[in-house]
């Protein structure tokens, strides 16, 4: 026959042309890796969805970089073992497929004695099977759980530094849930990537070497054919798959806005509840909880009609591809591949070779088939992985971002209206001033006082304190007052002029509502330092004891159950204890400055004189915002913001003061008396006429 005659030539041309593919898909991998990146949306930054192009390469190895830090690291070597036991399950697979095949075919011969050591052999293999599965899937947990521990580490140094927790939910609109991003995305992700190792090369190698087998038993021709068949039904089921990379990515955002609504309602539980805005917020949070129901429901209904298909082509038209394969050489002595299944000699060895063969090549087949169908079900979960490394890169690009000092702000009112403008001159978010660390002293040079949102408070600000010169800051709400404190503790940026200030060890901030940490009833004297840096300080209990003595709070150590006591101190507080814990935490830490924010609004007067007095008395420089009058008497600098751009600093006298406000609330209580005898006489004229 002419196929005889030419059939090296034959099959030398399946395997060019096979070779010509491989070459081909790989040309077009590295074309991918090296194109130019997706557009990215205009108004976010972001692409619209995840792909399997050249940013998610990207993404990808800067993500492993992070997780397997090198070579020589633990996670390379648990990397290596998995490896190791990966390949030594493959030829377990082989040996065991050779072994079915010698069981049947001593079965089909009534060879009694070849079945039983077959079956013993059998038994044998399963020890070290069962042994090589379990250590497969301990490696691949403590994959996930190393990947998922450095990914976290990378993170929190970042997150957790230079205040970058603050800006990013303050001062940057990119992230809206950073929490669940830490908590959650990231160990999806590190729990995907240990997976879809394993998903990937166990297939691979298997389809590798399974097709290794067979070309031996059933020939290069019949194993090309059934490889044709495979390629244009992947082709097909790569067509028809859905974009599961976008549809998780968009599903992750869609459970943060969920999660969020509910940290806020939490969050601002007592302002909703004194509003009775509960129905309002069920109304909010059942709408997003409405979109993320629809986006999961349209999932699923697409997983159906794709795993229905992926099913059918998988386990049903390749496997009977390959059983056409196994039975040619049965039924078809000319048929490619049949020399070596049909023997030259009639009887029951044969017989017997034959279904050994057959079996053989069928447990081959079904495993080859699995192998492909399992790297066809990789596909979903890769696009899966590519939706979780957009999620955390985004993270990692937006912290790296806010670390620089680059931030992404949404423009409000007039400041949205002004960046409009052509001529509206440089903007001002992005331009910065100079910061200054000095010895002792606190001084703005012209620094204007601007929101994140783009909203100028003060154009140019100016003042000067130096140790001793208390400085009092007074005016009305949303003038700027808290906004230069954000400033000088460094939580804004400065958009311009000069800041002078000492290292930020030597301020220290006192809100109206103190921060309680978790910890014991001594962490919340010392915070945020620990119990080592306070031995290191030298300062022992007795000391917090005399230091509560003085803001009259040396009764809450026994009554709490002693320094080691641990409860949820923001309930189990009142509000005036908690402001005498946090004026306790300032004389613990004796700072050069004190920002004092109405941070005695709910102590009784006589405390407050208390407080105020000892600060002094510690070299403690108080820069104070109150409307407390009583106040006035401990500072002798006054700040005036006057609500409209402008503010005055002076010199603070507070008996003339008083005396004055004293005066001009006589004087306009007078008018108001004059204004009311002039309505009423113009009542009695009109009468009277």
């Amino acid at each position: 026959m002419l196929y005889a005659r030419h059939q090296k030539n034959i099959r030398r041309s399946i395997v060019v042309l096979v070779c010509i593919g491989l070459i081909s898909r790989l040309r077009q991998m590295i074309k991918l890796t090296t194109s130019e990146r997706k557009p990215k949306d205009a108004k976010s930054g972001s692409r619209q969805k995840a792909q399997l192009d050249r940013q998610f390469f990207e993404n990808m190895r800067r993500l492993v970089g992070i997780a397997i830090p090198g070579l020589l690291s633990k996670e390379f070597g648990m990397l290596v073992a998995h490896t190791v036991l990966l390949i030594f399950r493959t030829f377990l697979s082989v040996v065991v497929a050779t072994l079915d095949g010698q069981i049947v075919s001593s079965l089909v011969r009534l060879q009694g004695r070849e079945f039983l050591v077959g079956i013993a052999k059998w038994m044998g293999m399963a020890v070290p099977a069962t042994l090589t599965n379990s250590l497969l899937g301990y490696v691949q947990t403590m994959l996930a759980i190393r990947f998922r521990q450095n990914l976290t580490e990378h993170v929190h140094a970042k997150y957790l530094a230079n205040n970058t927790y603050y800006a990013v939910g303050n001062l940057d609109d990119r992230i809206k849930n950073a929490d669940q991003l830490i908590a959650v995305d990231v160990a999806k992700f590190a729990s995907s990537l240990a997976e879809i190792y394993s998903n990937l090369a166990k297939p691979t190698l298997d389809a590798f070497v399974y097709n290794v087998q067979l070309a031996r038993s059933l020939g290069v021709e019949s194993l090309f054919g059934i490889m044709v068949i495979i390629q244009a039904s992947m082709g097909m089921l790569r067509v028809l798959t859905p974009p599961f990379g976008q549809l998780v990515a968009q599903e992750q955002r869609l459970e943060g806005d969920f999660y969020f609504a509910h940290s806020r309602l939490i969050e601002n539980a007592e302002e909703i509840a004194l509003y009775r805005g509960h129905e309002a917020e069920k109304r909010t949070i059942s709408r997003r909880y409405m979109r993320l129901v629809r986006h999961v429901n349209r999932v699923f209904r697409l997983n159906v009609f794709y795993g229905m298909l992926e099913d059918f082509v998988v386990k049903y038209f390749w496997g009977a591809a390959g059983l056409v394969a196994c039975a040619a050489p049965v039924f078809a002595e000319r048929l490619p591949g049949a020399q070596r299944a049909v023997a030259a000699v009639q009887g029951a060895s044969t017989f017997g070779d034959r279904t050994r063969d057959f079996i053989t090549n069928r447990r081959l087949l079904l495993s080859g088939s699995d192998a492909l169908g399992r790297m066809m079900y990789s596909y979903r979960e890769i696009v899966e992985l590519a939706g979780f490394a957009e999620r955390v890169t985004e993270l990692l690009t937006v912290l790296d971002d806010v670390n620089s000092g680059n931030y992404v702000k949404a423009r409000v009112g007039k400041s949205a209206e002004k960046s409009l403008e052509a001529d509206s001159g440089p903007d001002i978010i992005s331009q910065r001033g100079q910061v200054i660390e000095s010895a002792d002293d606190v001084e703005f040079i012209k620094v204007p006082i601007v929101s994140p949102n783009g909203d100028v408070l003060v154009e140019q600000l100016s003042f000067h304190v130096t140790p001793g010169r208390h400085l009092l800051i007074v005016g009305p709400n949303g003038c700027g007052k808290s906004s230069m404190f954000r400033i000088l503790g460094g939580l804004w940026p400065v958009y311009g002029g000069t800041l002078r200030k000492p290292s930020m060890s030597q301020i220290f901030y006192i809100p109206q509502r103190p921060y309680l940490p978790i910890g014991t009833l001594r962490d919340q004297i010392i915070y945020p330092d620990n119990a080592s840096d306070m031995a290191q300080k030298g300062i022992v209990d007795a000391e917090l004891l005399d230091i509560l003595r003085v803001v009259q709070l040396e009764t809450i150590v026994e009554r709490e159950g002693g320094w080691d006591a641990v409860k949820p101190w923001r309930d189990a507080l009142s509000g005036g204890d908690k402001q005498r814990i946090a004026m306790a935490r300032l004389f613990y830490h004796r700072p050069q400055y004190a920002i004092m924010d109405e941070c005695t609004s709910t102590v009784s007067m006589d405390v407050e004189k208390i407080m105020y007095t000892h600060a002094t008395k510690l070299g403690i420089t108080l820069l104070t915002v109150s409307h407390r009058q009583s106040l006035w008497q401990y500072h002798n600098y006054i700040l005036q913001y006057d609500g409209q751009g402008g503010y005055m600093f002076s010199k603070l006298d507070p008996n003339r003061r008083i005396a004055l406000m004293e005066e001009k609330q006589q004087i306009e209580q007078e008018l108001a008396l004059i204004r009311d005898m002039e309505a009423r006489l113009g009542e009695l004229e009109s009468q009277s006429v």
